[in-house]
């Protein structure tokens, strides 16, 4: 009695093969890494912070389109790593404290959408390999259970980046509605600062001024003592 033939199965072909390897988790890590570079240097080579030192035009100097506008370019120069200070200032003395304040908001929640997605989609099943130190399992398990208190505690203190934060919570388990809930309401008294400053620089002595200039001074100063505390209970 002659034994079965093996059944082989052909090789996959050579289009099968390359998109594996371009969807592969370290392809699409390489990929994020490389929009990110791409971000930054343009960023650099641009230099936003003089366009918007400089104004908008006259035909975008004021009305609902201007502000739109500007909220787009403050959610992509986030992206790109513009300091929100900056962004936030600029929006103050653009539009005025309301106006400015819409449009910082906007973008800083556009921004946030954004870099979550990048990071969710192109990065997190790669790094999620790598989450094996101490401070980088605590931070994933306190994201991934308690997202929204966690990351509208992140945003409430300046003292972690904003876009380290935006990752991070990419990286972790948190859902994409409660990340960008807990960034708007968090970000709000901080980015109100900067705007109510740049709304006011021309009157330095002004109390909105002055108000403004301490809650920023005492909210960093605060974030810096937290961050001291934690790195001296953790001995590091």
């Amino acid at each position: 009695m002659l034994d079965p033939v093996p059944v082989t199965r052909p090789a996959p072909g050579l289009a099968v093969r390359c998109t594996r390897v371009l969807l592969s988790p370290w392809s699409r890590l390489s990929l994020l890494v490389a929009v990110l570079l791409a971000a930054a240097t343009a960023m650099l080579l641009l230099e936003p912070q003089r366009l918007l030192s400089s104004g908008l035009p006259a035909q975008l100097s004021g009305g609902a389109a201007a502000v739109l506008l500007f909220a787009l370019a403050y959610g992509v120069c986030t992206v790109a790593f513009v300091p929100r200070p900056l962004l936030n200032l600029a929006a103050g003395a653009l539009f005025g404290s309301q106006a400015g304040l819409a449009a910082a908001l906007a973008g800083t929640v556009l921004g946030a959408g954004v870099s979550f997605m990048l990071g969710r989609v192109l990065g997190q099943d790669a790094l999620r390999t790598l989450v094996r130190g101490r401070w980088l399992r605590a931070a994933d398990g306190q994201l991934s259970r308690h997202g929204f208190r966690s990351m509208l505690a992140l945003r409430l203190f300046p003292g972690v980046p904003f876009a380290a934060a935006n990752y991070c919570a990419a990286v972790s388990r948190m859902g994409y509605p409660p990340f960008l809930v807990a960034t708007g309401l968090g970000s709000i008294p901080n980015t109100a600062a900067y705007v109510v400053a740049g709304s006011e620089a021309s009157s330095p002595t002004s109390p909105a001024f002055l108000v403004a200039m301490g809650f920023i001074v005492l909210t960093g100063a605060g974030a810096a003592v937290v961050a001291w505390r934690r790195r001296h209970r953790l001995g590091v």
